[in-house]
């Protein structure tokens, strides 16, 4: 029976999600259940391309990701695939509608990060659509639960949501990301000289995609809210230690919240979403 088959695969995205990410996993439990599987086969979709090009070192991390992306477009168009992971990601593609766009752009994100180490502001700007704005339009796609005239007024808010979040893992990962593999994703700036006002120009840019997520935050419909909440603020949390980090410790010091802070955090939302503080 395939319906077995599908749970397991769901199940799998499930697995990944949980494996690689505390906080999206906390926000996924506040959405409505009936988007539980579709935002776990989204992320275990994205996952498994963002580690095949930044965790598989001595293998042909080229040939694994065009193999993965020509699977993708197969699952899609068979409506099938022995993948679980595809196999989840091209049932929630099907049934909410998801743009071949979106699809293309974060495989052109995947792709620049095999060999580009350093981006204009024009590259980036596109790499940042990829890499993040199109995971939170792919989101929405569900979260509007295919009501198209809710999902335009809203994609300008997800896709500054998803941009915020990218812009704050390169600060929080720049270590990483520099010392092994070699990127420099903000256009102009030299890690190994990294000025209080280069920060200074990041962190306005990132506070203004904050500000305006969050209005598109406010009209999202109940089902949602409160998830989405809660990662958006675990991620404003994690943006203001980062904040607060003197500059000379940038690459070495990776910040984070630990998880029985995640916890903490994870009520203090849900008390403000229920109080209407957003």
């Amino acid at each position: 029976m395939k319906q077995l088959f599908d749970d397991v695969s769901f199940a799998c995205s499930k697995i990944t999600t949980k494996a690689y990410s505390t906080s999206f996993s906390l926000g996924i439990r506040f959405l409505d259940r009936r988007f539980h599987d579709p935002i776990y086969a989204i992320y275990g979709f994205v996952r498994c391309a963002d580690e095949i090009v930044d965790s598989f070192h001595g293998y042909n991390k080229a040939g694994l990701l065009e193999e993965f992306k020509t699977h993708t477009w197969r699952a899609i168009q068979e409506g099938i695939s022995t993948n679980p992971i595809l196999n989840s990601f091209q049932s929630v593609v099907k049934k909410y509608g998801i743009e071949e766009n979106l699809i293309n752009g974060f495989f052109t994100s995947m792709e620049a990060d095999l060999n580009q180490t350093t981006y204009t502001d024009a590259s980036y700007e596109q790499y940042i659509f990829g890499s993040a704005e199109v995971v939170g339009l792919m989101c929405l796609r569900v979260f509007t639960d295919n009501n198209p005239q809710l999902y335009e007024r809203l994609k300008p808010a997800a896709r500054k949501l998803g941009a915020a979040f990218q812009k704050v893992n390169f600060l929080r990962d720049m270590k990483e990301d520099y010392l092994v593999l070699g990127r420099t994703y903000f256009p102009g700036v030299n890690f190994l000289n990294f000025t209080r006002q280069e920060k200074e120009k990041i962190i306005a840019d990132i506070s203004s995609d904050f500000e305006e997520a969050l209005r598109g935050i406010r009209l999202l419909p109940v089902s949602s809210r409160k998830g989405v909440y809660l990662a958006y603020f675990y991620y404003q949390k994690l943006f203001i230690m980062i904040r607060n980090t003197p500059v000379e410790k940038s690459l070495t010091t990776r910040i984070r919240i630990p998880n029985h802070k995640k916890i903490g955090l994870m009520f203090q939302s849900i008390i403000r979403h229920q109080l209407n503080l957003l």
